[in-house]
């Protein structure tokens, strides 16, 4: 099985800080949830201090992407747009001051769209496939991305036993739709990205043959984002909890990538970070790291540093060092 290439309509991208080209790059998104009770930490970095030093912390292991959200997609009541902007602005602010790491907001508000962009956000990460046509408008004016996330039910509510025909073809033909609404709202065609939805009212078995379908959202032509990780999808297949579900999370993230995906939303960044590059450079879109096993006279032994020894390199080796990931301002 070979990886599938999309055929991406416009495969740089330009964020405030960073241009990513999706044609050669898989970006790592990790997860800050701002929340008294996240889906995976639950609430560990619901403190200020904690939600930052988290989000650094992930630019510091590998991470292209922080997205940070202060409400859960699960069902509950409203919460207000001042406290929801309470809780991911100073984060934002905070992450923007230290970092030129591409930055999403977590909302279906435009009210806290709007203030999570003047705090520094380039992104808005939409999980309801733009219910509020304000908020489209907000990110139009802005001139910021959106990512146009699949699911049926209206914000923060239950949709009970959800039932597809043909959950590919529906996903697609869903996500059609809604770029082409928010084409209408006046959002430019290189500032959109696509996610499935990944257990966002769907069951087990769709969000499977979403995973296993995942080259027909990708050949829709916009970056494509799989938000795998830990989810129940994994628990209920490898019959693991949450705490356990890291293997389950790289071989879902692979395989998306592997059909198209151009962006992974992960907790486990590490982990998500070795599982990208290893695909990266088996697509020959990054030199190994070094170069050493069978390079000379004698067949060296692995090392676990970042450089090849230094008598591998007179036996014949030669160390590739690979460059950053992205430069400010410039596609890599």
């Amino acid at each position: 099985m070979g990886m599938y290439l999309p055929a991406l309509r416009h495969p740089v991208h330009h964020f405030a800080h960073r241009s990513i080209n999706f044609d050669s790059r898989v970006a790592l998104m990790a997860i800050i949830n701002r929340t008294p009770d996240s889906f995976y930490d639950g609430g560990a970095t619901f403190g200020l201090r904690s939600a930052v030093d988290a989000a650094l912390s992930a630019v510091g292991a590998g991470a292209d992407w922080i997205d940070i959200g202060g409400v859960p997609f699960s069902p509950g009541p409203a919460l207000d747009w001042h406290e929801e902007a309470e809780r991911i602005v100073p984060v934002i602010d905070a992450v923007r001051q230290q970092s030129d790491v591409v930055i999403s907001a977590d909302t279906f508000l435009p009210e806290v769209a709007a203030a999570a962009i003047g705090a520094g956000a380039d992104v808005i990460n939409d999980t309801t496939g733009l219910s509020n046509p304000q908020l489209g408008r907000v990110v139009a004016e802005a001139g910021v991305h959106l990512v146009i996330t699949h699911s049926l039910a209206a914000p923060r509510t239950s949709y009970p036993r959800p039932h597809y025909d043909d959950v590919v073809q529906e996903v697609t033909g869903y996500l059609r739709r809604k770029i082409d609404y928010a084409l209408s709202l006046g959002i430019g065609e290189d500032k959109i990205i696509i996610d499935p939805g990944h257990d966002l009212n769907k069951n087990t078995r769709h969000t499977l043959a979403l995973t296993a379908g995942f080259e027909a959202i990708a050949a829709l032509g916009y970056p494509s984002l799989a938000a795998v990780s830990n989810k129940d999808f994994i628990g209920e297949t490898l019959d693991l909890p949450k705490t356990q579900r890291t293997a389950g999370s790289m071989a879902a993230a692979a395989m998306c990538i592997m059909n198209g995906a151009r962006i992974i939303r992960m907790h486990n960044i590490p982990e998500s970070l070795s599982t990208v590059r290893m695909l990266e450079a088996a697509m020959g879109w990054r030199e190994p790291a070094y170069l050493a096993h069978n390079m000379g006279e004698v067949n060296t032994p692995a090392h676990p540093g970042n450089h090849a020894p230094a008598h591998a390199l007179a036996a014949g080796g030669s160390a590739l060092i690979n460059a950053a990931p992205y430069t400010a301002n410039g596609a890599a």
